[in-house]
C-alpha cells in the first residue's frame, strides 16, 4: 500500500466528518425548501483548480449520494453565498483549522465563484487546492548538511512520538548511507531509554545512554565527542517530554542547547518539534514556547490517524510557516513519510481518486 493511500485509509475520521458537513451545508438548502439546489444541468466552474481531479472524478457522488444511489449528474446542489460560506467556515474551524485560516480557505475559495452553484465534490477539489496553496511553501524535507556530525535536537511533549519519530527518521537517513548514532537523553525514565533502545535495533542505528538520572546535556556533551571520533554523519538527540508550561524542564531543555553550542557554536544543526495531532490547536502554543527555547527549525506531525481533526496542521503551516518535514500515521517504521501537500490536502477533504 502506498502511503498516500494509507494516509487517506487512516484520515477516514477527518474526512468522513468534512464530508458529512459538506453534504449537511448543501442539503441544508433542499431542507429549508429555497432554490439553492439545483439536481440537474450543473452548472461548469471555469475558476475551480481542480490540478489532481478531472471532471469525471469531480462528478463522483459524496457520501450521502452514494448512500441514496445518486449519480454525480443527479448530486444536489446550492449557491454560493454569504450563508453557505459561514457554514463552510464553521466546518473548517470543527476541524481545528483555527479561525483565520479557515477564514482565509473560505474567502479565496469564493473568490469569483459567489452565485454559482456547486456540489459537494466540486467543493471538497476547492477545498483540496486552496488548503494545498497554504501548505506548498511548508513542504520541505529535513536539510541535510555537509557538516560532520550534523547534530539534530529532537524535541516535544510527553507522549508526542519523539522516540518513534527518531527511530523511523534514523532508518531511513541509514537507508540513504547515512551512519546515524542516536542519544538517549530522557535520562530520568529508564522505559524511554528502553524504548529508543528497541528502535535502535529495529533502524540498525547505536543508541548511546547514560546511567538513570543523569544531567541529559552531560551526555549531550558525550554524544557530540563519541559521534564526531567516530565520523558519524548524524546525530540525533532525544530528550525528556517535556510540558510547555513547566519552566524548570524548560530551562534543562535550553540548558541542552547551550552545552551542544560550548562543543559547536553553531548546532543543533536541526531542531525538530514533534507534534501530537491528538492534541489539537494546543500544537500552536507548543510551537510558540518551544520555539523561544531551542530555536524550532522544522516540525512532525504525528497520530494523524488518531485525530478527527486533522486540519490543525493547515493551521500550523499558515499561522508559522515552519517547514513541515515528515507526517505520521502509524506506529509501523515506514509509517512516517516526507510531507506531500497535495497528498494531504485531498486525503484530508476526501477527494476520491
Amino acid at each position: 500500500m502506498s502511503f498516500f493511500s494509507k494516509l487517506k485509509s487512516r484520515l477516514t475520521r477527518s474526512s468522513s466528518r468534512l464530508e458529512e458537513g459538506l453534504e449537511a451545508i448543501v442539503a441544508e438548502a433542499a431542507e429549508t425548501g429555497t432554490p439553492d439546489v439545483a439536481p440537474e444541468a450543473p452548472t461548469p466552474i471555469a475558476e475551480a483548480p481542480a490540478p489532481e481531479a478531472p471532471a469525471e472524478e469531480a462528478r463522483k457522488p459524496g457520501f450521502l449520494g452514494r448512500l441514496l444511489g445518486r449519480t454525480g449528474e443527479e448530486a444536489p446542489r446550492r449557491v454560493l453565498d454569504d450563508a453557505m460560506l459561514e457554514s463552510l467556515e464553521e466546518l473548517l474551524i470543527a476541524s481545528d483549522m483555527g479561525v483565520d485560516t479557515a477564514l482565509r480557505v473560505t474567502a479565496n475559495l469564493a473568490e469569483g465563484r459567489m452565485g454559482r452553484k456547486l456540489s459537494v465534490p466540486e467543493i471538497k477539489a476547492l477545498l483540496a487546492a486552496e488548503i494545498a496553496r497554504i501548505m506548498e511553501p511548508v513542504a520541505r524535507p529535513m536539510p541535510l548538511y555537509a557538516k560532520r556530525p550534523q547534530v539534530v535536537l529532537v524535541v516535544g511533549v510527553n507522549g508526542s512520538g519523539k522516540t518513534t519519530t527518531i527511530g523511523k527518521l534514523a532508518s531511513q537517513f541509514r537507508a540513504a548511507g547515512k551512519t546515524v548514532v542516536i542519544a538517549a537523553g530522557d535520562t530520568f525514565r529508564a522505559a524511554a531509554v528502553e524504548q529508543l533502545k528497541v528502535w535502535g535495533e529495529r533502524a540498525g542505528v547505536p543508541v548511546l545512554t547514560a546511567p538513570e538520572g543523569s544531567d541529559p546535556a552531560s551526555l549531550a556533551f558525550d554524544a557530540m565527542t563519541k559521534a564526531q571520533e567516530d565520523g558519524a554523519d548524524l546525530l540525533m538527540i532525544d530528550t525528556a517530554g517535556r510540558l510547555q508550561n513547566r519552566a524548570d524542564l524548560m530551562e534543562e531543555l535550553a540548558k541542552i542547547v547551550r552545552v551542544i553550542r560550548k562543543k559547536a557554536p553553531d548546532a543543533p544543526h536541526n531542531t525538530l518539534l514533534v507534534l501530537d495531532a491528538t492534541t489539537g490547536q494546543n500544537a500552536l502554543s507548543q510551537v510558540e514556547i518551544f520555539s523561544k527555547i531551542a530555536d524550532v527549525s522544522g516540525l512532525v506531525m504525528t497520530k494523524l490517524d488518531g485525530t478527527a481533526k486533522g486540519g490543525v496542521l493547515v493551521a500550523l503551516a499558515d499561522k508559522f510557516g515552519l517547514p513541515i518535514h515528515a507526517i505520521g500515521v502509524g506506529e509501523q517504521i515506514d509509517d512516517l513519510a516526507p510531507f506531500d501537500p497535495e497528498e494531504f490536502a485531498r486525503a484530508l477533504v476526501g477527494v476520491e481518486d
